[in-house]
């Protein structure tokens, strides 16, 4: 059994759509981040960095429990695990590792800002048109990728399980699926998984809340 220290954000859905995926037993841990659990002493043991999600399995190595942080460790470590959508193979690993680190490092944190700077009541004109811009870079970089295959390492693999809920929100920060035709079919591709839409549907509800109050502040919680 796995414990997923997890709350309804693309970084938890990464890891619900990979238990989902492999069929691993998982029992979800809340970490209300509205509240700043994320925060609290039980759980800065888990996640030092005070960001969810983490996990605990129960069955790690050598049957010794394990704890694990930052999602793109996570979804190596259940690849591993599972043996499933994370190659063996040294070049075809290694590809699904750079695109893992491009989602990682650049494109959930570029989103993730254009989006925290659009939803604010006073609008930061700058901020708002430089995380837009290297946004569309990004989704540019995407695109482009996606035209020379399938899935973004070639087969389908914890890259696309990273990208894809980072990418739910691509209207809000004013992606044109015209203007990314790859990206697009890649996305309604992903998203028709079963495994995709079960996991990704896991708290949708409370953080389609979240940011409603975010573009409205003062709204009771």
């Amino acid at each position: 059994m796995i414990d997923l220290h997890f709350w309804p954000t693309p970084n938890g859905w990464k890891i619900t759509i990979m238990l989902e995926e492999t069929a691993m037993p998982y029992r979800l841990v809340p970490i209300d981040i509205a509240s700043g659990a994320q925060h609290e002493a039980d759980f800065r043991i888990l996640s030092p960095n005070g960001r969810m999600p983490a996990i605990l399995d129960h069955d790690g190595p050598d049957g010794a429990p394990l704890s694990i942080f930052e999602s793109g460790a996570i979804l190596q470590y259940l690849g591993d695990k599972s043996g499933q959508f994370y190659p063996s193979e040294r070049r075809a690993r290694s590809r699904v590792d750079q695109w893992l680190f491009w989602q990682c490092a650049g494109l959930g944190p570029m989103a993730g800002q254009a989006a925290h700077f659009n939803y604010q009541k006073d609008k930061i004109a700058y901020a708002i048109e430089r995380y837009r811009n290297e946004t569309r870079r990004l989704y540019g970089v995407l695109d482009k990728r996606l035209a020379e295959a399938e899935y973004m390492a070639g087969d389908y693999s914890i890259a696309d399980m990273a990208t894809w809920p980072w990418t739910r929100g691509y209207k809000g920060l004013g992606i044109d699926p015209v203007e990314y035709p790859n990206f697009y079919r890649w996305f309604k591709q992903v998203g028709a998984r079963e495994a995709v839409a079960k996991g990704s549907a896991i708290g949708k509800d409370d953080f389609a809340q979240r940011q409603r109050e975010l573009l409205s502040p003062g709204t009771p919680k």
